[in-house]
């Protein structure tokens, strides 16, 4: 099956959407956590760094993400015409 032009570049910006949204993801859940020990010496509203990025900052993060997803997804959807 062949796409369209305008299906590729479709796809293209939702791949590019989903690897950039994934890559935010990706340093939030593991990075942060690998680094969690050195994140801990330094506080955010009295609370370790460390402690409070996985207790609530990756909480709000993700939503954060979704909101993009859908919010970017649906202009896309309306550029191409996708139903």
């Amino acid at each position: 099956m062949k796409l369209s032009e305008r299906q590729r570049a479709y796809w293209r910006s939702n791949l590019l959407l989903t690897f950039c949204l994934l890559l935010i993801w990706f340093g939030v859940t593991f990075v942060a956590g690998y680094y969690a020990n050195e994140l801990n010496s330094l506080q955010f509203m009295g609370f370790p760094l460390g402690f409070y990025i996985f207790a609530q900052g990756s909480m709000i993060t993700y939503l954060v993400i979704i909101a993009i997803y859908v919010t970017v997804m649906n202009r896309l959807d309306r550029r191409y015409r996708v139903k």
